[in-house]
């Protein structure tokens, strides 16, 4: 893979949970990056005209060096479109609508040739409103779908809420997906670069199946550590009829033709209903990682760097997903390694 793919981030989340006001930070901040944002409507995020350089029908270029443009049609024309840009980006940042799901999206990333030559899926960002979130759960299936999906949620509106339902709704999250970094926020206040440019999904931290690593993301909520300890390693499966949940597996070296064999069916069989899948995969004979993700039925793979000195030689894959069987998961896994 070349280094000159530009990292790409999918920015998901209901309406009024704060997408704007991130999108906003983005194209007005002083922050000495160029970043091209790619927005459904640009009324929705209501541009300010000052802040403008200069703009064509479909792209507004901005003083910080930032450009929106709108989607119009096929998000792969407009990424091209952008990518033809002289001087390039840091980084794109894609919108999707309110309620969509934002596999599509994501799935743009894998599957047009040309676009993957030149960018690649960096992470899937979802915005929340800690206020409403719970009863978004309640309600709809496409909630709790976007936060199976994402690599990092950001808890919004934390100002809002009591302490103790702020740590409940994490507490939420955490059993849908246990993997993604939540960081809690007030009017999406953050560093910029814990949302963009994150580097291949962080997959080590991500995969790392102990429990206790996932709280330690630097956010400085630690004294809920101890909530936590009730996710058993293997599989977080909670209860309630058909929701997502993630399945962890571990093992060592695998037999490269028995696994991608196994890939295939799984995810050609159980698609619908795996919304991500991530692996950090060690292959017999074979010195370099190999990292995998997948969207539903595409998975793409590529060999990442070589296994380091002193590193833990180590397959390691995540689903996140609907109604996952952990069990035929685990068998499936089992019968690849070499």
């Amino acid at each position: 893979m070349s280094q000159t793919q530009i990292p790409v981030t999918v920015l998901t989340g209901y309406l009024g949970a704060g997408k704007t006001t991130l999108l906003n930070r983005i194209l007005s901040e002083n922050h000495g990056k160029r970043y091209a944002v790619v927005v459904n409507e640009f009324g929705e995020i209501g541009i300010d005209n000052d802040l403008i350089v200069e703009s064509d029908e479909e792209v507004f270029e901005m003083n910080n060096g930032c450009v929106c443009c709108t989607v119009r049609g096929d998000l792969i024309r407009v990424v091209e479109g952008l990518m033809k840009r002289p001087g390039g980006f840091d980084g794109i940042l894609v919108e999707t609508t309110g309620v969509a799901d934002p596999a599509p999206v994501a799935q743009t990333f894998f599957m047009d040739d040309d676009v993957r030559a030149r960018a690649r899926l960096d992470a899937v960002v979802a915005v929340a409103d800690a206020k409403h979130l719970p009863a978004r759960l309640s309600d709809t299936s496409e909630a709790e779908d976007q936060i199976g999906f994402a690599d990092v949620i950001l808890l919004n509106k934390t100002d809002l809420v009591p302490d103790d339902e702020v740590v409940a709704v994490e507490r939420r999250i955490r059993s849908i997906n246990p993997h993604a970094v939540i960081h809690r926020t007030e009017r999406c206040d953050l560093p910029l670069d814990r949302v963009l440019d994150r580097g291949a999904f962080d997959l080590d931290r991500i995969l790392t199946l102990d429990p206790d690593f996932l709280e330690g993301d630097g956010h400085d909520h630690h004294h809920h550590d101890h909530d936590h300890h009730e996710h058993n390693h293997g599989h977080d499966r909670h209860d309630h009829d058909h929701g997502v949940g993630s399945v962890s597996l571990a093992g060592g070296d695998l037999d490269p033709r028995r696994f991608f064999a196994w890939i295939n069916d799984t995810t050609q069989e159980h698609g619908p209903n795996i919304l991500r899948l991530k692996g950090i995969l060690a292959f017999a004979d074979d010195d370099d990682r190999y990292v995998l993700q997948g969207v539903h039925m595409i998975v793409e793979g590529d060999h990442q760097r070589p296994w380091r000195e002193g590193e833990a030689r180590e397959s390691r894959l995540v689903f996140i997903g609907r109604d996952l069987d952990a069990a035929m998961l685990e068998s499936g896994f089992k019968s690849c390694l070499a």
